[in-house]
């Protein structure tokens, strides 16, 4: 289990150097890349922290790159109804653009990257992510009440 952990924390390190490459000339970093992409997955305009509680990241860290997002004019920041100082993260046409042409570039390097990998092999691998990750979670729920 501790080789796994360890090439998984490779694997990341690797992934987000891939990511930067890949999305560098779109100004886009693979931060700003992951924040537009929990924006374009919400049906609604959400506030930092809820973007960062369905990241898994912590407020103060997605806070950084919406802030680099919104100098750059990827996002824009919208008044809140329901919280004058939170306000609903939404992307521009700019971000929108930026976004699109990023996912259509990691739909090629994917591909390319799974070419000669069995659909079993990469689905039974989700899988066991998956399961650690709500393992996880349920145990930090758990100490978390301690």
């Amino acid at each position: 289990m501790t080789d796994l952990i360890v090439e998984i924390f490779r694997l990341n390190g690797d992934l987000i150097e891939a990511g930067d490459a890949l999305v560098g000339d779109l100004g886009l970093t693979s931060a700003r890349w992951q924040v537009l992409g929990a924006i374009s997955l919400s049906p609604v305009a959400l506030p930092v922290a809820h973007l960062a509680r369905d990241m898994g990241l912590t407020r103060q860290s997605v806070q950084r790159v919406v802030d680099d997002l919104n100098a750059t004019g990827l996002v824009r920041l919208d008044p809140n109804p329901h919280h004058s100082r939170a306000k609903l993260v939404a992307m521009t046409e700019h971000g929108l653009d930026a976004y699109e042409q990023a996912m259509a570039r990691q739909q090629v390097w994917a591909d390319d990257l799974a070419a000669d990998l069995q659909v079993s092999t990469i689905t039974a691998a989700v899988d066991l992510l998956q399961i650690l990750r709500q393992r996880l979670t349920a145990e930090n729920k758990t100490t978390d009440i301690e």
